[in-house]
């Protein structure tokens, strides 16, 4: 009887033992609980904005793509590309030694009218003094009426001459105004102050003006990025959002890490309709105060954000915290919980929270990790 009871409790120790074991090695082997960030619920401000679809350009409020009115062959090229010129400037002179020639011809015709004009309105005042000094003669009977009357006549003779005269000085005047006219036409000037961003031909070549219908390459294209701005679609269905004066934050891809403010110039009056692309409105965004450090080149590609609304001082998450845009993750204790919230105002990187958080709440920020779900046991901190 007392073995039979010795073997029974050595029996009870070795199950009990075997117990003790295997719950120590599921103690030490079991899985750890994932380890998830987490972020607290945190009071400040949210924006709502607009991006664009597609990226924007930065362009130049004036940029003239100038060619001379006239074909010709270049004789005089007076600018590189790069270089920086004033309004007025001359830039391009086509061969023009015929059109000089007829503007000397103009001058010196000019000269020769005028000194016409002036013989002939000399002989006007002097035929006028003789039909005046007639005039007192016949007075006196020195003088018959047939001859005061040739005196009157020659008198306006002499006048008609007079003006004659000067009406043809006056056609000198625009023969060499019609002659200058056709010197300017194969002259290019700047029409404003800027840098020649490109050049097409050289000196020698032959200039033609673009046919109606057939554009062809400009001579010149200058351009004034004293002031730039950008341009840049945004969604049809956002058009609505927009206006005027917006606040709108301006990134560079040529300008890491920065952004710049800027405020709505323009909203085009019409939607841009493109094969196999959304539709969308262009936008005009002004920098408030472009980058000082970097120079700014025409053609850089700049996203812009509108702000269209803000709250300040209201619960905020991230949005990437979200599920299906109502739902997150809330820590209590070491257990995940699904949270029911109501949302306001909301961006890319920020949604205001109405209800269902309190400030200070923890929540899961890293949602697309294995195992992390309503119920599931955590450890904080990153993975």
């Amino acid at each position: 009887m007392t073995a039979a009871l010795h073997k029974k409790t050595w029996r009870s120790i070795f199950i009990l033992l075997a117990i003790l074991i295997t719950a120590a090695v599921w103690y030490f082997t079991r899985p750890a609980p994932p380890r998830v960030e987490l972020v607290k619920v945190e009071r400040g401000k949210v924006e709502a904005t607009v991006n664009n679809t597609r990226s924007g350009t930065i362009k130049a409020c004036r940029r003239a793509k100038l060619s001379a009115p006239a074909g010709g062959q270049i004789s005089q090229l007076l600018v590189k590309k790069g270089e920086r010129v004033n309004k007025g400037q001359i830039l391009l002179e086509l061969w023009n030694k015929d059109l000089e020639a007829q503007a000397r011809l103009a001058d010196e015709a000019l000269i020769t009218a005028q000194n016409q004009e002036k013989q002939a309105c000399f002989q006007a005042d002097l035929a006028q003094q003789e039909a005046e000094r007639a005039a007192k003669l016949l007075i006196k009977g020195f003088i018959s009426p047939e001859g005061m009357d040739q005196k009157n006549s020659a008198a306006r003779v002499a006048r008609a001459g007079c003006e004659a005269a000067k009406g043809m000085a006056e056609q000198s005047k625009s023969r060499i105004a019609a002659a200058r006219a056709d010197l300017d036409r194969l002259v290019l000037k700047a029409p404003f102050d800027g840098i020649v961003a490109e050049i097409s031909g050289e000196l020698g070549e032959y200039a033609t003006p673009s046919p109606p219908g057939i554009p062809t390459p400009p001579s010149i294209d200058l351009i004034d990025d004293s002031c730039l701005y950008v341009s840049a679609p945004i969604d049809e269905v956002d058009a609505a959002r927009i206006q005027v004066g917006q606040t709108v934050r301006i990134t560079l891809d040529a300008i890491k890490g920065q952004s710049f403010a800027g405020h709505i110039r323009r909203i085009a009056p019409y939607v841009l309709e493109l094969e196999k692309q959304a539709r969308t409105v262009e936008v005009e965004v002004d920098f408030t105060g472009p980058p000082t450090t970097d120079r700014l080149l025409v053609g850089y590609s700049a996203d812009v954000e509108i702000i269209y609304a803000k709250h300040d001082n209201v619960l905020r998450i991230p949005s990437q915290t979200l599920l299906d845009g109502k739902h997150v993750l809330y820590y209590n204790h070491g257990v995940l919980e699904d949270r029911t919230v109501s949302t306001g105002l909301a961006n890319w990187d920020e949604t205001e929270i109405t209800a269902g958080l309190n400030e200070g709440d923890q929540i899961v920020l890293n949602l697309d990790q294995a195992g992390v779900k309503a119920g599931a046991r955590v450890q904080p901190g990153k993975k």
